[in-house]
């Protein structure tokens, strides 16, 4: 009778284990889901900061890109080389155009991009259609 307890009591932690773990990871999938709107989080500024990133600015940067699932899809850190471009030209999507305004030499910023500042309803490469995009960017230079 004991024995028969102890199992039950087992297995029952070992659901209720089951299920918070699984409680937790759709919380973290989901954090970013519903997102409608841009979020700029700053992760590291220096303290001077001689100039700012503008529209017409040529900017060197490294980034790391994953979904909200956390898979990486893309980082200039594994190729070991900087990503270069122009700020407001529309040579890459909305979201850093927008996302990385202001931001100085040196700056680490987290960008949340909703699916309308990204791809949109296309899917790219390992980009799902209409998927929310983190992107952890550290602006390396401006030009």
């Amino acid at each position: 009778m004991i024995h028969r307890r102890v199992v039950f009591l087992v297995a029952l932690l070992t659901l209720l284990t089951l299920l918070i773990s699984a409680a937790c990871l759709v919380e973290a999938s989901s954090k970013y889901d519903n997102i409608k709107r841009l979020q700029v989080g700053v992760k590291y500024r220096p303290d001077q900061c001689d100039r700012k990133v503008k529209d017409g600015d040529r900017v060197s940067v490294h980034y790391r890109g994953t979904l909200t699932d956390g898979t990486e899809f893309d980082s200039s850190y594994s190729r070991n080389q900087p990503f270069e471009f122009t700020i407001g030209q529309g040579s890459v999507i909305q979201g850093w155009d927008a996302g990385l305004q202001g931001a100085c030499v040196s700056e680490k910023r987290k960008l949340v991009i909703p699916p309308e500042m990204g791809y949109g309803s296309r899917s790219m490469g390992k980009i799902p259609a209409n998927s929310v995009l983190i992107f952890d960017v550290e602006v390396v230079a401006i030009n």
